[in-house]
């Protein structure tokens, strides 16, 4: 089917092409603060770790400087430009936003179909932040972030992929050279420095640009999975009857990393990304859940618990940790705050 599609992706790919020329060339204009900007994006659709790489870099930089992320709100049911606060809720700000707002109160948190517009918004407030993180921002060239880090997964290398429909590219992969930073995420854990140097090497023969820095990160998994009602160890958890409810891009490995061996008990839920969960969906969900522990995600954590509103609802929170090099990482981000505060 993708195949018969690529007569559309050539069409869509000379759009975006042209898009991207007019930026470079100025004829659409770029708008630049005077403020140290970090866009996290990628050039897929689909999961590629952004949410987590956003909260490592909150917990990076939230000690030392006055922080705000600015997010679209995908799927939020508002409009214009929101500052979180206690009113708001996963439906106002979008489901990864409100996360940040409920696990980090330190900082700003703001949503922003129209990221200009969000950006003098913040800075034009009393309170304003030393430091912006756009999230999801690759293609929203309207504003021109002073640092770029692109996300690309380990499974599905963006350098291999083609552009939509026909393979899952927002943009030709020429975007990458835009990028300050490429993290290859979601990587095995035990990934060896051979395949890494494997990696590594096709990336940056692709870019023809050794001097972009490739790291490789993985998705860490809590062993503790939380409720507003008690906490209970994942070890203990996976000897227990359960219902496993996922509304993410790739829920395999969260399945795999709760289930029991031998599955008999355990029941599973799959919805889409950032899904809306409907009076049928919590139906089912408390009908399924019965005599059964219910795990979800973080983010479908904050959309579930008001309306499922049962004691045995629990959420495992994800991290990103880096294969090696973390502290290289980190310098590289904090030089460049340093440089442009």
């Amino acid at each position: 089917m993708r195949k018969l599609l690529f007569p559309f992706s050539v069409l869509y790919g000379l759009i975006t092409s042209i898009r991207n020329f007019l930026f470079d060339k100025e004829i659409f204009k770029s708008y630049s603060f005077p403020i140290p900007i970090i866009a996290v994006g990628n050039l897929s659709v689909g999961g590629t770790g952004k949410t987590p790489q956003i909260e490592y870099l909150i917990c990076l930089l939230s000690d030392n400087y006055k922080i705000a992320t600015l997010s679209r709100g995908y799927k939020r049911k508002s409009n214009g430009f929101i500052l979180a606060s206690q009113t708001q809720n996963a439906t106002s700000l979008g489901d990864e936003p409100f996360q940040f707002f409920k696990k980090f109160p330190k900082i700003q948190v703001a949503v922003d179909a129209d990221r200009k517009n969000g950006i003098e918004k913040l800075l034009a407030s009393p309170d304003k932040p030393k430091v912006i993180l756009l999230d999801d921002a690759m293609q929203h060239r309207k504003v021109k972030a002073g640092f770029y880090i692109l996300l690309s997964t380990y499974a599905d290398l963006f350098c291999d992929d083609f552009i939509l429909p026909a393979g899952n590219l927002r943009e030709s992969k020429k975007g990458a050279k835009r990028a300050n930073i490429i993290i290859i995420t979601k990587c095995p854990k035990n990934v060896s420095s051979k395949e890494i140097e494997s990696v590594k090497t096709k990336v940056k023969n692709y870019l023809l640009n050794d001097s972009i820095p490739v790291f490789f990160s993985y998705i860490n998994y809590d062993k503790i999975i939380y409720s507003e009602n008690g906490n209970l160890a994942v070890e203990e958890l996976k000897f227990k009857p359960k219902l496993l409810v996922a509304g993410i891009a790739n829920p395999n490995t969260f399945f795999d990393y709760l289930k029991n061996k031998n599955q008999m008990e355990d029941a599973f839920l799959t919805f889409p990304d950032h899904h809306d969960f409907s009076e049928s969906d919590v139906l089912n969900i408390r009908k399924k859940s019965k005599n059964r522990i219910v795990v979800t995600t973080e983010k479908d954590y904050v959309r579930l618990k008001d309306k499922l509103a049962i004691k045995n609802l629990y959420y495992l929170p994800i991290k990103t940790d880096f294969i090696k090099d973390s502290d290289d990482f980190d310098k590289l981000i904090v030089n460049f705050i340093n440089s442009t505060i």
